[in-house]
This record gives C-alpha cells, sequence and structure tokens, in this order.
C-alpha cells in the first residue's frame, strides 16, 4: 500500500484513541497487518497485551531482577574428633552373577515356501486376489508397449478425467 500523507496521520489519530489494529484496519480499508507494520515503522507507542491473566497484569522487569545467584552455604564447623577411629572392615565386592540367558525361540519356517513368479515388463502387472494368500497372482496377458497392464486392464487403471467426474456425480 501507499501511505499518503492522509493515511499516515488518519492511522495516528485512530492509534492515539486506542483502536485496535483490526478496526483501524477495517476503517482504512487495509489488513491488520499493514497496520502493525506501519505503525511499527512510525515507531508509534506500544500497546498493552489485550489478553489478561489471572486478571492481573504482571509488572514489567528487567532481566536482571529475575535472576538471583543461588546463596553460598555457610561453612559448617567440624565437631574435633576425640580420639581416632579404626576404618571399618569391608568385604571384597562380590562380582556380579552373568544373567542366565533363556533360549531362544527361533522362528518356524513357513511350512510352503513357494517362487513369486518373476512379472517382466511384457507382462501385465494387474494384481488379482488378495496379497498374502494363496491365490494371490498378477494378470499374465501380454502389456502395452510403454504401459505395465494388458489393454483390459490398461482401460480400468487409465481413466479420463472428464469419464471419473461423470462417474462421481
Amino acid at each position: 500500500m501507499d501511505w499518503s500523507a492522509e493515511a499516515i496521520e488518519t492511522l495516528k489519530a485512530l492509534w492515539a484513541e486506542g483502536h485496535s489494529t483490526a478496526e483501524i484496519g477495517r476503517r482504512m480499508g487495509v489488513s491488520k497487518n499493514a497496520i502493525v507494520g506501519k505503525a511499527h515503522r512510525l515507531a508509534l507507542p506500544a500497546r498493552p497485551s489485550p489478553i489478561r491473566r489471572d486478571g492481573v497484569s504482571q509488572p514489567i522487569t528487567s532481566g536482571r531482577a529475575l535472576f538471583t545467584p543461588p546463596a553460598q552455604p555457610a561453612p559448617q564447623a567440624r565437631p574435633a574428633a576425640s580420639e581416632p577411629v579404626a576404618p571399618r572392615a569391608m568385604a571384597a565386592p562380590r562380582p556380579a552373577a552373568a544373567p542366565a540367558r533363556a533360549p531362544v525361540a527361533v522362528a518356524p519356517q513357513p511350512s510352503s515356501l513357494r517362487a513369486f513368479p518373476r512379472v517382466s515388463s511384457r507382462t501385465c502387472c494387474w494384481p488379482i486376489g488378495e496379497p498374502g494368500t494363496s491365490g494371490f497372482h498378477f494378470c499374465d496377458g501380454g502389456a502395452l508397449t510403454g504401459k505395465p497392464y494388458c489393454a483390459e486392464h490398461a482401460a480400468v487403471a487409465y481413466v479420463r478425467a472428464r469419464d471419473r467426474r461423470e462417474d462421481a456425480a
């Protein structure tokens, strides 16, 4: 937005009256963010936040006032030992026993491992059946040149956008 002298004066007047940035923007026909940006560039006085926390506003303090160094504990006087005390005899530490390992169950091999038929670029890649079941396989028809499917499955897979919209209605 090109800010004319008249628009700037209007902004300053509405700002001084205490209107919100959204209200000023509505009155001037610009966005709230345009008002915020221009007010910042003009260094207009900041306003208190409209967000109230527990109904009481917090006084603004400097960062130094918030930090208080921890108090040093006063040195404590040690009582004088009247007689020397012999050190206690300690038993040697016992080595930690290795945890007993439970035998790991080996996963059983599937009873029927079958080779998955290799699909080449010349065969149709259309899946038939449910993956993971014994009846799952791919169509073995001849694939169209440059496509992964045979003519029948390509007609299903490649639907024009216009046809798709007609089916949706």
